[in-house]
């Protein structure tokens, strides 16, 4: 009962981070492994468990979704779910192992990137007052290549896009964040098909359901929290999040 509590708490502060920013998978992911699962079966019901609320947070900027620069949206988001889908083949490909000795690595690197989140940012915005510099078919590689990782792994994928899209388009980055949202969930919604299909995840039910329903409450309740909380204090929450999980799976490998 008391691992059940608090995947459900974890479910519901998962969808919400990465509604109003990204982070999720640095609560999901460590959680369901102290609840016993292991880690690739773990990352794959994480990514299952937040694709209803990635949903019910583009649900809730709904009417803020536009077109990315010069490149349909459709295009993005087709060329998202396929590169979730080779990322989701590979994590189920490639040794267990290989996920488990990579995994704090890539926690690492994700969190490098939420710190460097407010050069990024300004990188990206000054990148905004220019013209736009690539090709379509340039971006689009770019965003397929960003999706692959966010099939295998996921953290701070978001953070990468709004990054490629303000260099490579020219689009400010809190004029993406709805659009961030919308394709992180196409990429959720492919992988999660693939482990739905070809995973373990299935085999434990219960905290999987249970991080499912909560991120719904998380996912739309965290969209709509966005737009009254500071920025600062949301980014801070995340960061110290992703700083101290990084850490505990490093002291554990």
């Amino acid at each position: 009962m008391t691992e059940t509590l608090w995947v459900l708490l974890a479910g519901v502060a998962a969808g919400a981070l990465n509604a109003v920013g990204g982070g999720g998978t640095f609560i999901a992911l460590p959680v369901l492994v102290s609840a016993g699962l292991p880690p690739v079966t773990a990352n794959a019901s994480a990514t299952i468990s937040l694709v209803p609320g990635a949903a019910a947070g583009a649900w809730a900027y709904r009417r803020d979704i536009a077109p990315v620069g010069g490149v349909a949206l459709p295009r993005l988001a087709a060329v998202s779910a396929g590169g979730g889908l080779l990322g989701a083949l590979l994590l189920l490909t490639l040794p267990a192992r290989s996920f488990d000795l990579a995994v704090p690595w890539l926690l690492a690197f994700a969190t490098l990137l939420l710190l460097a989140r407010g050069r990024l940012g300004a990188w990206a915005a000054g990148a905004a007052a220019e013209p736009a510099r690539w090709a379509p078919g340039t971006v689009l590689t770019g965003q397929f290549l960003l999706s692959v990782y966010g099939g295998y792994f996921g953290g701070a994928v978001g953070i990468m896009m709004l990054a490629l899209w303000g260099v490579g388009l020219g689009l400010d980055p809190a004029a993406g964040n709805p659009m961030r949202i919308l394709l992180v969930a196409a990429v959720y919604l492919s992988s999660a098909g693939v482990f739905l299909a070809a995973s373990d995840a299935l085999s434990a039910p219960v905290p999987l359901a249970a991080m499912l329903t909560s991120a719904v409450a998380g996912g739309y309740g965290g969209g709509h929290l966005a737009r009254r909380l500071s920025p600062r204090i949301l980014r801070a929450v995340i960061t110290t999040t992703a700083v101290v999980m990084t850490i505990a799976y490093f002291s554990h490998a």
